[in-house]
This record gives C-alpha cells, structure tokens and sequence, in this order.
C-alpha cells in the first residue's frame, strides 16, 4: 500500500514537469498566424484610446482590412444598393418569400 501511495505522489509531482516541458517546446506559428499577430498588433495600436463599440468596430474593420478608411468604395456601393431595393420592397409592402426573391433580384442587377 506504502508503495503504491509513494508512486502516486511522484507521478503527481512529476506530471507537471511533463506538461510544462511540452508547452515550452510547443510548435512554431504558421506564416499565416504570423501576419495575423502582426495586423492585430498594427491595428491596436492604431486604435489607440478607443473604447466600447467604436474599438470593436475598428479593429473589426481593421483586420479585415479596412483600417482607418472605413468601408470600401464597393462596400459603399453595395450599402447603397441593398438601402435602394430595401425601401422599393418596403413601398410595395412585400413580406416573406415575395419579399425574399425581390432582394434578391434587385440586388443581382
């Protein structure tokens, strides 16, 4: 019994050491995690003193891309597009499906 409490206590004392072991050795980020690590860092610190909403807004436009700019001129234009076809499905009081495949055309063309 003595013996197998005296292996136990140096398992328990040893796995610890293993585990850091491996961490330590732990693999190397990708390039891709790499880019990732340096745009987050770039963004935040363009964010600066920003707080609540408007930082989650602009590192969120940030990392994909956007930075200080704000949407793009496409991403403008979409905004405009789904504005203009939203308020002729509103005019026409379409609900549901209806309403559905009018988007969708309208956005198409």
């Amino acid at each position: 019994m003595k013996r197998l409490l005296a292996v136990l206590v140096c398992m328990t004392l040893a796995s610890p050491l293993a585990l850091a072991q491996d961490k330590a050795k732990g693999k190397a980020p990708t390039e891709a995690q790499k880019k990732q690590q340096e745009r987050m860092a770039a963004c935040n610190k363009q964010a600066g003193n920003r707080k609540g909403e408007d930082r989650k807004k602009f590192m969120s436009s940030c990392l994909k891309g956007g930075g200080d700019a704000g949407p793009s001129a496409a991403q403008k234009a979409q905004q405009n597009k789904m504005a203009d076809c939203n308020k002729q499905a509103n005019m026409k009081n379409m609900k549901g499906q209806e309403r559905q495949t009018f988007m969708s055309s309208c956005l198409k063309g």
